[in-house]
């Protein structure tokens, strides 16, 4: 893909979270991708994404999602995000990473890289502990 082409993917993708638009998503996606994340307990097929989508909005309807960085090399997009939501009143933020394989343009391939411990403490209304201080 040329540059063009992954910087219009990027800017869909983008469009797309900032939306929270399933179409959109889907429209993304390839019809035999596979999204594979520890948000969720499985691979999601990309003809899934809609009610992935739909179950996000309704589990956290005020997260936002923000593009930080993205990068390419040949069918493979990274894009860097920041996702923010309320907990107990005050703004809760997380990063995080997903690398694209592509095909024609549209997603084949999806891994989500998060730290899912500081998630998981804030729902569960415990302090974050770390594994190790220093």
């Amino acid at each position: 893909m040329t540059d063009a082409e992954m910087q219009e993917f990027v800017t869909r993708f983008a469009a797309a979270w900032a939306a929270r638009d399933s179409e959109a998503f889907l429209a993304l996606w390839h019809p035999d991708g596979v999204l594979t994340t520890p948000l969720v307990d499985r691979p999601v097929a990309g003809r899934e994404l809609g009610l992935l989508n739909e179950r996000q909005k309704q589990a956290a309807p005020d997260a936002i999602w923000q593009l930080l960085d993205w990068t390419s090399r040949g069918d493979v997009v990274v894009i860097e995000w920041q996702t923010t939501r309320i907990f107990d009143g005050k703004p809760f933020h997380w990063r995080g990473v997903d690398k694209f394989r592509l095909q024609e343009g549209r997603i084949l391939e999806e891994r989500v890289y998060t730290d899912t411990a500081p998630l998981r403490a804030a729902h569960s209304g415990k302090p974050l502990e770390p594994i190790m201080r220093l």
